[in-house]
């Protein structure tokens, strides 16, 4: 069975090397829309495959960390992303081009590490993330899956070049969630949320 959790957020970009002279050449944004679907043939004790409210925890802090942000390359012109530093408190910088389709690889890889790395409390059972979809305008999305995420004919993403600015790692409950991640320390559901 899969299961479906819709999350939101706004964020601005440059996708250098795309097609549309517009979206190369100017700062933009997206009212972006991502799906996470998860998997498992086991239901947990509240007969759920995994409850919608964990996911209102660390997955949606690190995804509400690309809210109202502007996501940089980090080999796009240097001026540009100090620039960017600069004038805005909220960024993200990726070491692949923002655009839709590597959004989706890195949520994939985000999300991915962080449930391998939450230990379930309530039965959950072998629930892996199955894809995430990111909807960046009413019609148009990418959808990563597992061999999308880790592929190295798209290009490996290495976690540890993905930097959150720190007003954005502020705005955590845990403002060490992200470096925690990448550190691979454990993370346990609460029963309750």
């Amino acid at each position: 069975m899969i299961i479906r959790k819709l999350f939101k957020f706004e964020n601005a970009h440059i996708v250098r090397g795309c097609s549309s002279a517009k979206c190369r050449s100017s700062l933009h944004g997206h009212s972006y829309k991502v799906e996470l679907l998860f998997e498992s043939n086991f239901l947990d004790n509240g007969q759920m495959i995994y409850d919608f409210g964990l996911m209102k925890q660390n997955m949606k802090a690190l995804i509400d960390g690309f809210d109202h942000g502007v996501t940089l390359w980090n080999s796009d012109d240097k001026e540009y992303i100090e620039d960017m530093k600069k004038h805005s408190g909220r960024w993200i910088e990726l070491p692949v081009s923002p655009s839709c389709e590597q959004f989706s690889r890195v949520i994939f890889l985000m999300i991915d590490k962080l449930l391998k790395l939450t230990s379930s409390v309530n039965g959950e059972k072998e629930v892996k993330l199955n894809s995430v979809i990111v909807h960046e305008t009413d019609t148009g999305y990418a959808q990563a899956f597992n061999e999308d995420a880790y592929s190295k004919t798209m290009g490996e993403i290495n976690l540890d070049e993905i930097v959150f600015s720190d007003e954005v790692k502020n705005s955590w409950s845990d403002s060490q969630l992200w470096e925690k991640v990448k550190r691979g320390e454990s993370f346990l559901n609460p029963q309750s949320v």
